[in-house]
């Protein structure tokens, strides 16, 4: 079902755009609530917890994966490169620990903690925390990690946690579809909400005059089972299949044409739980894979898939600016 809603909703978001204007009524009502929620929390109706240091929240304006992750990653290891000690916190969708919040770290369990949170954990060595409760995920990690930044993988939204920089991360390719918010389209607030941001990052495409662009690049494959790594070249003439539970699932699969990989594809919903059924070809002399959803396939893979990490990239002057600007909330 999942599936299926997944499929429906992103026709009609991105593809038939006169189905969403049936729908256009309960857009506007969505979005009175949605006003009416920030309201609150700017007049005070609503409690805002400040923590004692400056957090970074790095966000999106629609349903769905925009390329929010790559982006934290890329962050946190540049952040660290300037002296400072960066901690991430996440709402670790998916996860269905009992205790709130929770340290992760790279062994962690997905169905604790989600599967997003272990791959930053992987890649940065920050101290990552989880919890619906963001607030208390960022004091976690101050108390305990002596973190003097925290970074917010998603939140933008979540206006419970008193912010100092805010970055929008916008899909380059889909931007915002029909323009429509929920149900109708897929955006969450009004796009006119990026104006308030401090940064708007495009993630491919082509950027407009007042976001920056981002690009990510990988070139290589890993296998799950052994760790070998190989170029995506060299599996141009193989018989390959592809699968991705993201938000946009076609990023993937296009990024490994421009390696001339020719592969059949399966898409599945975002944060989707991967059962050992769900990665099975056996036609396929390689199976790919995200490394998000590498996560989750690890234990069951077989020498055949193989995930393919990507990096985030972004013009220079673009660290030099938030470093500047983090410093200035430091203060």
């Amino acid at each position: 079902m999942n599936k299926l809603f997944t499929k429906w909703a992103n026709t009609i978001w991105y593809k038939e755009f006169f189905i969403g204007t049936w729908l256009s009524p309960f857009s506007f009502l969505y979005m009175d609530v949605v006003r009416f929620r920030r309201w609150q929390y700017k007049t005070g109706k609503k409690t805002v917890t400040k923590v004692s240091v400056p957090v970074i929240i790095v966000g999106n304006l629609t349903v769905g994966g925009t390329g929010k992750t790559p982006l934290v990653i890329y962050l946190a290891k540049q952040v660290q490169k300037q002296g400072f000690k960066p901690g991430v916190i996440s709402r670790g969708y998916g996860g269905e620990s009992e205790n709130w919040p929770q340290r992760v770290t790279a062994n962690s369990q997905v169905n604790i903690v989600g599967d997003e949170p272990i791959l930053i954990a992987e890649q940065t060595q920050c101290p990552v925390a989880v919890g619906p409760i963001r607030a208390d995920a960022a004091k976690l990690l101050i108390e305990e990690a002596g973190c003097d930044v925290i970074l917010s993988d998603d939140g933008l939204q979540h206006y419970a946690l008193a912010r100092d920089i805010e970055i929008i991360v916008i899909d380059g390719e889909r931007r915002f579809g029909n323009n429509y918010c929920l149900p109708a389209g897929p955006l969450r607030e009004p796009q006119e909400r990026r104006f308030e941001a401090d940064f708007v990052v495009c993630n491919g495409g082509e950027a407009e005059d007042d976001e920056i662009l981002m690009q990510l690049e990988g070139d290589v494959a890993v296998n799950l089972q052994n760790s070998e790594q190989k170029s995506l070249y060299e599996f141009s003439q193989l018989n390959c299949h592809a699968l991705a539970g993201i938000g946009n699932p076609q990023r993937f699969f296009k990024h490994l044409e421009k390696y001339h990989i020719k592969s059949s594809i399966d898409e599945f919903p975002d944060h989707h739980a991967f059962t050992e059924s769900d990665i099975r070809h056996k036609k396929a002399d390689a199976i790919f894979m995200t490394e998000k959803d590498a996560v989750k396939c690890k234990p069951f893979a077989t020498d055949k898939h193989w995930f393919v990490p990507v990096q985030a990239k972004l013009p220079d002057d673009f660290m030099g600016q938030l470093i500047d600007l983090l410093k200035s909330k430091s203060i």
